[in-house]
């Protein structure tokens, strides 16, 4: 029997797969970050597979409440509120409104933190996430630093919905308050303090990508005309939480690089503030040392 090779065979196509095609130039037109990565994970989501089975799926089942999702995040609903979930490191959170949404860059944050912890000669490191928001930080700290004691603070009670979630039989000491005047009970013992704390500057609220502007709490975003209003009140914070020689860790915007670390002063009693870079090799993140007595 002869064969033709100069034939190629019919391209089998699913469904599924030529609707998310199209869903991905919907996406990119409405100026989406990630069209293709979205278009995926939401119909992952609706047809209940991983992204890498979505050509599993047989035409007959096709769900066209894919459409309606798309149409979401076409008007740029953040992809996690859609979900209902975030992925941090090795986390899967619940998140939606109400609570801010964690970022790929705090991942980075993380992982610095980390590092510096394995590296101190501590048994039980004792450590403080301020502002916690959904958790992120605190419970990946928890997971990969096994013997770690982690406590984490959230001023919203719409966000502690989210954050109570997700620590729900996790040994973080979870608690409600003020950031600037939490944990007075572990006052000089803490060995490292992290923080992602609200640093946009009020003047630049027109910039911000509606995901964040229109979605994440106000709370979790602004912080004055300079957007370093709360890092200084959490310098202060840290100076009293840690003992001599602990660390603290502060996320910042990529365009406050140079400014945080110059909150962090040897006059205040830090050494070694400087300031890290994200994967992407913009400043991302200070860190600072409290200065031995």
């Amino acid at each position: 029997m002869q064969q033709n090779f100069g034939e190629r065979p019919p391209n089998p196509r699913s469904v599924l797969l030529a609707e998310v095609a199209q869903a991905t130039q919907r996406l990119a037109d409405a100026g989406v970050p990630s069209p293709r990565n979205d278009a995926e994970e939401l119909a992952a989501f609706v047809h209940g597979v991983k992204r890498g089975q979505l050509h599993t799926v047989k035409d007959s089942d096709f769900d066209a409440r894919y459409w309606e999702v798309i149409a979401r995040r076409e008007a740029r609903e953040p992809l996690q509120h859609i979900t209902g979930r975030a992925y941090f490191r090795y986390l899967e959170l619940q998140v939606g409104p109400g609570v801010f949404v964690p970022r790929p860059e705090t991942e980075s944050v993380v992982g610095w933190a980390i590092d510096a912890v394995r590296a101190m000669d501590v048994v039980e490191p004792l450590i403080v996430d301020l502002c916690t928001g959904s958790g992120a930080i605190a419970l990946a700290l928890a997971q990969e630093v096994p013997r770690s004691r982690v406590h984490a603070v959230e001023l919203s009670e719409d966000a502690l919905r989210w954050t109570r979630k997700n620590m729900a039989g996790s040994r973080v000491d979870l608690r409600q308050g003020d950031a600037r005047t939490a944990f007075p009970d572990l006052d000089g013992q803490v060995d490292l303090v992290i923080s992602n704390p609200p640093y946009i500057p009020l003047t630049e609220w027109e910039y911000v990508a509606p995901e964040a502007r229109d979605h994440d709490p106000e709370m979790a975003l602004f912080s004055g005309e300079d957007g370093l209003d709360l890092i200084r009140g959490l310098e202060r914070t840290a100076h009293r939480l840690l003992r001599p020689g602990g660390v603290v860790v502060v996320e910042h915007a990529d365009t406050q690089g140079g400014q945080v670390p110059w909150i962090f002063t040897e006059e205040r009693g830090w050494a070694d503030a400087a300031d890290h870079p994200d994967l992407n090799n913009r400043p991302r993140f200070a860190t600072a040392r409290k200065a031995l007595p």
